[in-house]
């Protein structure tokens, strides 16, 4: 079942507001957790997991950004 549109946009919403900042804590937390790696594999983590998190939700995020196609045409 496809998600509406304003669906979409209250879940793309979430993610960015709450669900982002608590992948950074978690993220953050889980590195300091073993010994801190150099700088250059300690970006490294980071930048792969900067990305990790938006392939689940690029179906949520994808034409969010546009006009509702379900609304009725303005005049």
């Amino acid at each position: 079942m496809a998600l509406s549109y304003k669906a979409r946009k209250r879940w793309s919403i979430f993610a960015l507001v709450v669900a982002l900042p608590l992948y950074i804590v978690v993220t953050v937390n889980v590195v300091e957790l073993f010994d801190r790696p150099s700088f250059w594999v300690e970006l490294l983590i980071y930048v792969v997991l900067g990305i990790v998190w938006t392939l689940p939700l690029k179906k949520v995020f994808l034409g969010v950004g546009k006009p509702d196609p379900d609304a009725p045409p303005e005049q």
